[in-house]
C-alpha cells in the first residue's frame, strides 16, 4: 500500500521547513538560496505555485517535500520555469516528487498558465509530459545537455508550444 500525498500551496510556517528540505534534498546552499531569492523577486514569484507535499499518514501536516513554479519566458511568451523540485532523503522513491510535479502542473492549469520549462533528469520527467524543448525551437542560454531541457504545454492543442530562447527569473543565474 502507498502513500497517500496531500499537496497544498505554501504558507509563511513552512518556509523554514522548506529550505531545511532543499538543504537536505541537494546537500548545498545554492538551491535553497535560489527559493529564497525567488521568493522576494515580485517579478517571478506567483502565488500559489509554490507547493509543499505532506503525508496524510503524519497529522502534523510537516512537509516532506517542495516544488516552485516561477514567472519565465520562452522568447516575449510567460511561460513557467519548474524547480526546484526537493524531497526530504529518506523520503526520496516514495512518490513524493511525482505527487510534487503532478500537483503543480495542475496548480499552473487552474491559473491559466500555458506552458513549462525546467533542466532536469531526462529520465524523470517525461512521464509528466515533458519533451526535449529544442525539437520546438526552444533554446537556452547556457550549456545543458539538450535531452535535459524541457518544455510543456498544458493544452498543447489550443497553444502548441512557441520556440525561442528561455528567460529565466534572475535568482537562477541564466
Amino acid at each position: 500500500m502507498g502513500n497517500t500525498w496531500i499537496t497544498r500551496a505554501e504558507t509563511r510556517a513552512d518556509i523554514p521547513a522548506i529550505r531545511e528540505i532543499t538543504l537536505a534534498a541537494f546537500g548545498r546552499p545554492h538551491e535553497a538560496d535560489i527559493v529564497e531569492a525567488l521568493r522576494a523577486d515580485p517579478s517571478a514569484w506567483l502565488a500559489g505555485l509554490s507547493l509543499v507535499v505532506t503525508d496524510e499518514a503524519d497529522d502534523t501536516g510537516h512537509p516532506v517535500g517542495h516544488i516552485l513554479l516561477t514567472r519565465g519566458h520562452i522568447g516575449d511568451t510567460p511561460a513557467l520555469c519548474l524547480g526546484p523540485v526537493s524531497v526530504r532523503p529518506e523520503r526520496q522513491r516514495d512518490g513524493v516528487g511525482s505527487a510534487a510535479v503532478r500537483a503543480a502542473l495542475a496548480a499552473a492549469a487552474a491559473h491559466g498558465e500555458r506552458y513549462v520549462v525546467l533542466v532536469g533528469h531526462p529520465e524523470y520527467y517525461p512521464r509528466f509530459g515533458f519533451t526535449r524543448a529544442s525539437a520546438y525551437g526552444i533554446s537556452i542560454s547556457v550549456d545543458a545537455p539538450d535531452d535535459a531541457v524541457m518544455a510543456l504545454a498544458l493544452d498543447e492543442a489550443a497553444h502548441p508550444l512557441p520556440g525561442g530562447l528561455i528567460r529565466w527569473p534572475a535568482a537562477f543565474g541564466i
